[in-house]
């Protein structure tokens, strides 16, 4: 029986890393109904590389074009969801996304909550990088505030719920209900205020994406696919009526701003396997630009 032992030992050291992280105890998804893509967005660009069946959205990338879509409406706050799965194989130098944005209305001085997924190389994870812009972009001096992460599931397997919560004091980046990031309002200066559409989009980003852009898109390997579904929309609506009836979303059980003591728990156990880069301890960066840190 002595030769089993190393073979039980390392089938019990491989479950334990394969666990995914503990409950958050709590899915603010379920507050948000699903909305049919064309009851909420609408195609933005590449609408040949764009197919839409039965509620689900397929969105491509090859050596012509990539394609995006857009929401109807811009918010001033709010849940914003989808069910994504990636492309596995060669995907290095190509992004999937699902973000916030303003850039239509501000260029050169807009807003942005981003959910990108980082192309990657055969036998390499992809990379989610989280991201937030506020009133610096396109102007040579881009400040980003970029957190990644890898993830405790093969996101190429099978469709996983992806999300951003933001309210006026808060943004709250989701991965099937589990809080992976949790950006704060510490001042106007540092936080998106503007109303902003939300976005969905493949393209070619070789100069940096994978490996900061070591690994280039290979057509050879298209078309790219993104495929997305289970949309949710929920919030405060710029272009309506104003009105002191609608109530910014929370990602909070007790429907206040901040998370649960188990939320935070679960956010902290992501944080601690699967962070791969945090801009606040990058001492490349110069942290005057980035006084939240």
């Amino acid at each position: 029986m002595a030769p089993l032992l190393p073979l039980i030992f390392f089938l019990m050291i491989s479950s334990n890393s394969a666990q995914g992280p503990p409950s958050p105890g709590y899915n603010p998804s379920s507050k948000i109904s699903t909305v049919g893509f064309d009851q909420g967005f609408r195609n933005l660009w590449g609408p040949k590389h764009q197919n839409l069946d039965q509620g689900a959205l397929t969105i491509w990338l090859d050596s012509s074009s990539g394609s995006g879509f857009k929401s109807l409406h811009p918010y001033r706050s709010g849940y914003f969801g989808a069910a994504v799965k990636l492309q596995p194989g060669y995907t290095a130098g190509v992004i999937t996304s699902f973000y916030l944005s303003n850039n239509e209305e501000h260029p050169g001085n807009h807003d942005e909550i981003d959910i990108e997924f980082l192309g990657t190389t055969p036998g390499k994870p992809y990379t989610l990088q989280t991201n937030v812009y506020i009133r610096g972009s396109g102007d040579g001096n881009i400040i980003g505030r970029e957190k990644k992460f890898h993830l405790w599931f093969d996101p190429t397997q099978d469709f996983h719920n992806y999300a951003i919560v933001w309210n006026p004091t808060e943004i709250i980046f989701l991965v099937d209900d589990v809080p992976i990031r949790r950006y704060q309002r510490k001042s106007d200066a540092t936080f998106p205020l503007r109303p902003m559409w939300a976005y969905g989009s493949i393209w070619d980003a070789s100069t940096w994406a994978t490996e900061d852009g070591k690994y280039k898109a290979d057509y050879n390997y298209q078309p790219f696919i993104g495929r997305y579904n289970n949309f949710k929309l929920g919030g405060c609506t710029a272009d309506g009526p104003t009105t002191t009836s609608c109530q910014p979303p929370s990602a909070s059980p007790s429907g206040t701003t901040g998370l649960s003591q188990q939320q935070n728990s679960a956010m902290e156990w992501v944080q601690r396997n699967y962070l791969v880069y945090d801009y606040c301890q990058d001492p490349k960066r110069d942290h005057t630009q980035t006084p939240e840190c």
